[in-house]
């Protein structure tokens, strides 16, 4: 497994440079590296790694959430607080829902397959957008509206309501009893109570560092550590109680800083160095998960659908847009935004297949597919509107 460890990592730094090189975001370069090392095309990694892999990318993520939560502060939030809620369920919501009704029309496939599809999709993906909002952060790119910390906040929110409809979908297909309405109501439960429990660990991480002051990089290892511990903690209590560990892990790093900004400043600056390996784990491990060959499967109409789901989402983006103070540009900047598709469909793309729906190969192509689609295309086009669209302050 160390040996697999280290071409991971020389492979995802010569791809980074490489793809810099040619004026391409770099974490393209490591998605391709993960496809090309991975078992469906080399096989060079351990197998072991791999069947590790998601408690990896697990890790990495939890390193960038920290981030944002460090680069939000009150005000900024205040002022985005309605209309990140707004973009976190509604662009999803539209796609899902068109996926639904016109997948049966491409695919041999029932109603409540379709929408497993959807929902399977729908999701953005904050392992692209998150690093690129930080990026324009410490560039002031958009930070006087707080443009990038809407999309920080929003694109967590719409993971967790992507995930709470996927298992009320998965539930109502094996049989089991699944009230969408109460499964709707978990989804704001389960990210106030994860906002609750992110703010109360905050605090407490606050006051022992104020009190024994270890190095800023003992700070940094505890702050992932206990991170960690809280999607142990939202998978422990799930019978019971449903916990956003996502937005718990933003809330950490944002009343550190309300406490205390030079102790958020210094965690900050650590996690960045962090960062530098975590995302070449994140990408390439991502990359790795990707059989290119099932994606082939789903061929013109799964690319299809992938382009209409993509359109209601921008039209649900604009929506959500309605009655703020960004100009057009910069709307069309956040519907770039959210075009980008990996973790989660890495993620829960094989989870229909591995219960036994009828479709569940199909879904699980085009779930594929859609991170070849739109992860090169977002991150490409993030960068190059938000140079372009983006006032920098």
């Amino acid at each position: 497994m160390a040996i697999s460890l280290a071409l991971i990592i020389l492979l995802g730094l010569l791809s980074d440079y490489i793809f810099r090189q040619i004026k391409l975001p770099g974490i393209i370069g490591m998605l391709f590296a993960g496809i090309i090392a991975g078992p469906y095309v080399l096989n060079v990694i351990d197998p072991v790694l791999i069947k590790v892999s998601s408690d990896f990318r697990v890790i990495a993520l939890i390193v960038i959430l920290l981030r944002a939560g460090f680069a939000t502060n009150r005000e900024t939030l205040n002022r985005i607080g309605k209309r990140a809620v707004l973009m976190g369920f509604m662009p999803a919501l539209l796609e899902g829902i068109l996926i639904t009704f016109i997948a049966p029309f491409f695919l041999n496939v029932s109603l409540l397959e379709s929408a497993i599809l959807g929902s399977v999709v729908a999701a953005v993906s904050p392992a692209v957008v998150v690093p690129s909002m930080i990026k324009f952060i410490e560039d002031r790119r958009g930070i006087k509206k707080g443009i990038p910390t809407l999309l920080l906040a929003s694109s967590s929110l719409d993971n967790v309501f992507v995930i709470v409809i996927f298992s009320a979908l998965i539930g109502m297909y094996e049989g089991k009893s699944a009230n969408i309405f109460m499964k709707l109501l978990e989804i704001p439960v389960s990210i106030c109570m994860g906002i609750a429990f992110g703010l109360v660990i905050g605090f407490a991480l606050y006051k022992i560092f104020e009190r024994y002051q270890p190095r800023a990089t003992k700070k940094g290892m505890i702050v992932i550590g206990t991170a960690i511990l809280l999607t142990w903690l939202e998978k422990f209590l799930k019978p019971h109680l449903s916990i956003s560990a996502l937005s718990g892990v933003i809330a950490i790093g944002f009343i550190i800083l309300e406490r205390s900004e030079p102790i958020a400043h210094k965690i900050s600056v650590k996690l960045g160095k962090i960062w530098v390996f975590a995302e070449i784990l994140l990408f390439v491990l991502v990359g790795t998960q990707v059989n290119i060959h099932v994606a082939m499967n789903a061929g013109m109409a799964g690319a299809a659908i992938i382009f209409l789901g993509l359109t209601a989402r921008g039209i649900g983006t604009y929506i959500s847009l309605i009655k703020t103070d960004l100009i057009f540009k910069e709307r069309l900047f956040c519907m770039v935004s959210y075009i980008p598709k990996a973790t989660v469909q890495a993620a829960i793309g094989a989870v229909p297949l591995s219960i036994g729906v009828k479709s569940g190969e199909i879904i699980l192509a085009i779930a594929v597919l859609s991170i070849l689609f739109t992860a090169p295309i977002g991150a490409i086009a993030m960068g190059i509107t938000g140079e372009k669209f983006l006032e920098k302050g």
